[in-house]
This record gives structure tokens, C-alpha cells and sequence, in this order.
């Protein structure tokens, strides 16, 4: 009796999955992706094809560069963060998976009680005194004939590749702002390097401009004037030296170092920002499935489908709710007696439940999904919108770049043609120093100038690269999602 029992007992519970699992198809609408007006193609009109867009700063050349991304990678806390949020998303999806499964519990209790003497249902035969002791298993389930919990389980997937996606977005954007750092970093040696020869030169002058004027060759304004010009470089020597300090130290932050390090921060240096342009990597066919490469869309996308999902787990309120409960045990007064097979008790339950006044309660749970999935939409499209629009404006910028490049040099050579027989006017007598001084200033300003407009190339070039999602492999999504 106890075997058969207890084999009705386990069958109860497996038809009954059986029949959930067999149900209707999940209430509410299944996943279409937005109806979007995207580009046929994109046209990259660069020097470089077969670019491996997971490590596109290889391109560059440039070992520190390679070891800065990877000493950031490990140490970030935004990725640590983002890995975490991966592991709790993970979490909500096992708990949810647990509603496919009935809950079985063990319950054991001991009972001792007296009995009122002067109560109505007393009986002298009975005794005062009673004993009641319970062993036996517990199990309840509900049946999914509605798809909620399917819709439950399809919402935390979506959710757990959208915390996935959302740790690549951190990740590419991580890579972006440690390369343009890098760069900065670069063009400030370049700048201060610049600073120490114009300053050595400015000096020079300075000399020569004193002894003439201590052999009455020339006047006080030209002496002095050439003081004030010696003086201005040195302030602006002194300032950029500031702004490469500020730039160690922001650099060490995004490389997760530790305080003391950032106070004084020690960064390798590699190929310098002239050689860093020269090796510069611009894509000449770019890929065109944006929407699956950039982690941020397929962030937004599984959030939407995460939303579409909640649709159904509302819906599904709407309808009966059929739970089973099943029970079986043994009670006794008696220890020595409770695995008799007269102390068995078994027990099997069926209970429906069906919603028939809520004061509109389903309703505003079920205005509430479609309304979020409604931002969801939004936000999807958004996205897509500002994933095209850092194309299109990275494309612009690095074409920019190059043809202002290609006119700053030629700027450059023209003002060094123009000091050069500025000078010789200058000492032939044709012009003042003035004029010397102004054509030294285009020159060094120029010259300037042209660091930062390399340095900006640079910016914009991986701007380019971390919008066409580099730097994320869109299958590693698998594996961070998978159970440890």
C-alpha cells in the first residue's frame, strides 16, 4: 500500500507538468524586431581591409598602447560591476526556471496538548493528555496552461543577454576612452617637446639680440620685445608641462591604478604621436551589421524583448489559475506506531482560481507592460538612431581630419619660407623685428596646431572603431551568459 500510494503520489506530480508543459501557446506578442528604414551599406573609403575589429588598436603598433588596454581591462570597476549585474541577471533566471518544477517539502512535528476538563467536547475516555506526531512530504504546483512563467523565463533571458551586452558597451567604451588618453597623453609630450625647442630658440635670440644691442646695432624695443616673446614660451612651456600632469593622472585612473600611483603617477611611453598617425588604421570596408555588432543595440533590442515578454505574464492574470497540492505522510500518538502503515495520511488537491473583480487592477498591471514596452520601442529606436548617427560622424571626421592635415602642412612649409626671409629683411634692414616676431608665432603656432589636429585624427578614428561596436565580440554573450 505504501509503494502504491506513494507511486500515485510522484505520478500526480509528473502528469501535472506534463499537462503544463503541454499547454496553450504563451498568451500575449511574440517578438518582432521594429520595422527600421537602415542603410544598404557603408562606405569606409580607408587604406586598411581584413581589420580585426576585436583588437583594432593592434593597428597602431604600439606595444604600451596593447599593455595600458589590458592593465585597464583587469582593473576596471566598471567592468567588475558589470560582471556582477551579469551574475545577479543570471540568478533571476535560474529563480524563475525553478516555476517549471514542483516544490516538495519535508515536514516533521511533534504535538503534546491538554485538554480543557470543563470543555463542552471533553471526554474522560480520551484522557486529558495527547501526543501527535507527523512525518511526510509536501508538494504543490501550478500549471503554466497560460505561458506566465514561459513569458517569465523569455523576459529573464532577454534580460540576462541585455546586462551581457550592457558589460560590452562598458567594455568598448573602456578601450575608447584609455586609446584617447593614450593619444592625449602623446600629443602633450609632442606639445612640450615643441615648447622646449621654440623656447631654446626663442633664447637664442634673446642672445644674439642682447649683444647687438650692447654693440648699439639695434634699439631697446627690439631687445625687449625679444624678452617678452622668450617669456611668453616659457609660460606656455610651464602650462603644457601642468596639463601632461593632469593627463598622467587621469590616465592612471582609468587604469584602475591604485591612489598612491595616481598621486604620482609613472606611465610608459611608446611610438610617439607622429609615428602613431603615420601607422594609423582607417578601415576601408566597414562592416554593415551595426544593429548585431554594437553592444548597445543589442543591449536595447533584448531589454525590448524582455518588455514584450512582460506583456504576457500580465495578460496571463486575466484567466484561471489551476494549482495542485499533494501530501503524503504518517501521523501517530506513538513514536513506535508512526511508520505503521495504518498511521499513513495522504492527501491531493485541486484548487482554480479565477479572477472575477479586481477593480481594474489586471487592467493598470497590464497598461503598465504594454506602456514600458512602449518605452522599450523608443529607447531600441533611439538607439539605432545614435548608432548611425557616430557612424556617419566618425566617417566625417576622420575624412576631415585628413584633408586639414593635408593643408596645415602646407601652411607649415609656407610660414617656414615666410621666417626665413622675414629674417633676412630683418637683418638687411628692409623690416622691423616685428615682423620676425610675428612670422616666428605663425610658425610655432602651426606647428602646434598640427599636434592637435593629429591627435584629433587619432580621437577620431577610434571613435569610428567603437562605434561599429570594436572591441565586443557579440558571441562572447554566450559564454558570459552560461552557468559558471
Amino acid at each position: 500500500m505504501f509503494k502504491r500510494t506513494l507511486r500515485s503520489f510522484a505520478i500526480t506530480l509528473v502528469a501535472a507538468c506534463a499537462v503544463s508543459a503541454c499547454g496553450v501557446a504563451p498568451l500575449g506578442p511574440n517578438y518582432q524586431r521594429p520595422a527600421l528604414d537602415l542603410p544598404a551599406s557603408l562606405t569606409g573609403n580607408g587604406t586598411v581591409s581584413n581589420v580585426d575589429w576585436l583588437v583594432w588598436w593592434k593597428g597602431f603598433n604600439d606595444p604600451v598602447l596593447d599593455t595600458l588596454l589590458a592593465e585597464a581591462a583587469a582593473n576596471s570597476q566598471d567592468l567588475a560591476l558589470a560582471t556582477a549585474r551579469i551574475a545577479e541577471a543570471r540568478a533571476t533566471l535560474d529563480q524563475n526556471q525553478s516555476n517549471f518544477y514542483p516544490s516538495v517539502d519535508l515536514n516533521a512535528s511533534a504535538t503534546r496538548r491538554r485538554y480543557s476538563e470543563n470543555s463542552a467536547t471533553y471526554s474522560a475516555a480520551g484522557g486529558t493528555f495527547a501526543n501527535d506526531r507527523q512525518l511526510g512530504l509536501s508538494a504543490s504546483y501550478e500549471i503554466d496552461f497560460w505561458g506566465k512563467y514561459a513569458r517569465a523565463d523569455e523576459a529573464a533571458k532577454a534580460r540576462l543577454l541585455a546586462q551581457a551586452a550592457s558589460r560590452g558597451t562598458v567594455l568598448s567604451t573602456l578601450y575608447a576612452n584609455v586609446a584617447q588618453s593614450y593619444f592625449a597623453l602623446r600629443a602633450l609630450d609632442a606639445q612640450l617637446t615643441l615648447a622646449e625647442q621654440t623656447l631654446a630658440t626663442r633664447q637664442e635670440n634673446l642672445r644674439l639680440q642682447n649683444r647687438r644691442f650692447q654693440g648699439g646695432v639695434i634699439g631697446e624695443m627690439d631687445l625687449r620685445q625679444a624678452e617678452s616673446e622668450a617669456a611668453g614660451i616659457e609660460a606656455t612651456l610651464q602650462q603644457t608641462r601642468q596639463s601632461r600632469s593632469n593627463a598622467e593622472s587621469a590616465l592612471a585612473v582609468l587604469l584602475g591604478r591604485k591612489p598612491t600611483d595616481i598621486i604620482n603617477p609613472v606611465l610608459a611611453r611608446g611610438t610617439d604621436l607622429g609615428a602613431l598617425y603615420a601607422a594609423q588604421a582607417i578601415p576601408a570596408d566597414l562592416p554593415s551589421d551595426v544593429l548585431a555588432r554594437r553592444p548597445d543595440v543589442v543591449s536595447a533590442e533584448q531589454a525590448l524583448i524582455a518588455a514584450n515578454a512582460d506583456i504576457g505574464q500580465a495578460r496571463a492574470a486575466y484567466f484561471p489559475k489551476l494549482s495542485l497540492t499533494a501530501g503524503y505522510g504518517f501521523q501517530s500518538k506513538d513514536l513506535s506506531d508512526l511508520f505503521d502503515p495504518a498511521s499513513v495520511l495522504w492527501n491531493l488537491i485541486g484548487n482554480l482560481t479565477q479572477p472575477i473583480f479586481r477593480a481594474g487592477a489586471i487592467d493598470a498591471v497590464v497598461a503598465a507592460a504594454n506602456a514600458r514596452q512602449q518605452q522599450a520601442v523608443a529607447q531600441y529606436t533611439q538607439t539605432v538612431q545614435n548608432a548611425f548617427r557616430d557612424v556617419h560622424d566618425s566617417l566625417t571626421n576622420v575624412a576631415a581630419g585628413r584633408e586639414i592635415t593635408a593643408t596645415t602642412v602646407k601652411r607649415i612649409d609656407a610660414l617656414r619660407s615666410t621666417l626665413r626671409l622675414a629674417d633676412l629683411r630683418y637683418k638687411n634692414g628692409y623690416s622691423s623685428y616685428l615682423e620676425v616676431l610675428n612670422a616666428q608665432r605663425d610658425l610655432s603656432q602651426a606647428e602646434s596646431g598640427l599636434i592637435d589636429i593629429q591627435r584629433s585624427q587619432l580621437n577620431a578614428i577610434v571613435s569610428l572603431y567603437k562605434a561599429l561596436g570594436g572591441g565586443w565580440d557579440a558571441g562572447s554573450i554566450v559564454a558570459q551568459t552560461a552557468k559558471p
